[in-house]
């Protein structure tokens, strides 16, 4: 099935664009369900962490829960795209002529003017890294004859994939309240993007691109993380702020979808953490621990209003708006206070390493309540170590801080022991 709709794609005619322009039933007739669980919801936020080569789940929060896309839509856009280049249909010299209905969407767009066109590579470029909603209608126009029928292809391609609680209305991404998917799904794509058509994917990589004699910067300052080398991002007042990134560290590859985030920073603290915590995890695993993302990430989800203000654009869809730094504090726990060692030995216990003090602060006091009768007299503190803090207890024995470590290890919580220095 895969195969033929494929070939109905790439041959870029009316006739094939029509015979799949129907949106599939089986997801036509989810969408009101969807619909109404988004109502209901009270947050907007959900999050996964999935191993890119072999497709576990190490985190989980919400991941199916349903949610708006945003800009983040635009990956199917792109994948459609590139499956047409990679049959040969499609060349990156090609033309893509903007129609009066591409060039009148909303910003964030390159403003190509109705009947101006430019380059497929242009087009490419400006989805990606500027998140143009313009030129994903006019690729969308070129490829499906007219961009609802284009949409209906990214929906059934959605379905083919695996994405089963995916809808699509638009190419772009803009506000449509039956546009819907979940952050598995957007994992999902992600890792069939990286995995059909590698050839493309750095393009996720670039920070910018040169358009018409302008630089164009992109969205996603998460690139300067070492190892981060895409996706996306995308926002919009009734998705909050979206992303999907993905990353490589020792070999391993691991991708991670933040959707609903109250504002840009809080967002991409999150999706970092998660990514950094789920490398840890892998590290771990490979030395024979058994851990999970959850039970290493003692950080909050991201939570606040969205708020409207007009100083700054928003993350890629609508212009003039803003989330305003006003996300929930996380719950005030004070630095465990020192006590004095109870053993010469002086053994330590390590609970855990994090992006942030405050979190290595939180694992602690979680240790210390969770386990008191092996960490009471110990005394707990957060050190620092490059960028990174370890959640360390001082004050062991050799054989008190091994069955400590037992006691951690047999809850599947990371715990390894130190000999003095």
């Amino acid at each position: 099935m895969l195969k033929t709709a494929r070939r109905l794609l790439v041959s870029l005619g009316l006739a094939a664009a029509t015979l799949v322009a129907a949106t599939p039933p089986a997801a036509q007739a989810q969408i009101p369900y969807f619909r109404s669980l988004l109502a209901a919801s009270e947050s907007k936020y959900a999050a996964i962490v999935l191993d890119a080569k072999t497709g576990e789940v190490l985190y989980a929060n919400h991941a199916d829960s349903p949610r708006y896309p945003a800009s983040i839509t635009k990956l199917m856009t792109l994948y459609l795209s590139f499956e047409a280049l990679a049959s040969g249909k499609l060349h990156m010299d090609d033309r893509v002529v903007f129609s009066p209905h591409a060039s009148a969407q909303s910003p964030t767009k390159l403003g190509v003017r109705p009947g101006d066109s430019i380059s497929v590579s242009e087009a490419l470029h400006g989805m990606a890294i500027k998140s143009a909603n313009d030129a994903a209608v006019a690729m969308a126009e070129k490829l499906g004859g007219s961009e609802s029928r284009f949409a209906a292809l990214m929906t059934q391609r959605a379905q083919e994939l695996g994405m089963q609680n995916t809808h699509f209305a638009n190419a772009s991404g803009l506000p449509d309240s039956r546009q819907i998917t979940t952050a598995r799904d957007l994992a999902t794509l992600s890792r069939a993007i990286m995995r059909d058509y590698p050839q493309y994917y750095k393009l996720f990589d670039e920070r910018a691109f040169e358009f018409r004699g302008r630089t164009i910067k992109g969205h996603n300052h998460l690139l300067n993380i070492p190892g981060v080398d895409g996706l996306k991002t995308g926002f919009t007042n009734a998705s909050g702020f979206n992303i999907a990134i993905s990353g490589v560290r020792d070999n391993r590859r691991l991708i991670v979808v933040v959707m609903g985030g109250p504002t840009t920073a809080s967002r991409d603290q999150n999706a970092e953490d998660l990514l950094l915590t789920g490398f840890d995890v892998m590290r771990h695993r490979a030395l024979g621990q058994n851990m999970t993302v959850a039970q290493n990430l003692s950080e909050p989800p991201p939570s606040g209003p969205v708020v409207r203000a007009p100083s700054e654009q928003g993350d890629a869809d609508q212009d003039s708006l803003k989330i305003v730094l006003t996300s929930a504090p996380p719950r005030a726990q004070a630095q465990a206070p020192a006590r004095r060692a109870k053993h010469a030995e002086n053994w330590a216990v390590q609970v855990g390493e994090f992006h942030r003090r405050t979190e290595a602060t939180r694992q602690i006091a979680f240790v210390e309540k969770r386990f008191s009768r092996h960490f009471d007299d110990a005394a707990g503190s957060a050190e620092r170590q490059g960028r990174r803090y370890k959640a360390v207890f001082t004050g062991f024995s050799e054989s008190e801080a091994k069955s400590a470590c037992r006691a951690l290890h047999a809850r599947r919580l990371a715990c390894e022991v130190l000999e003095p220095s």
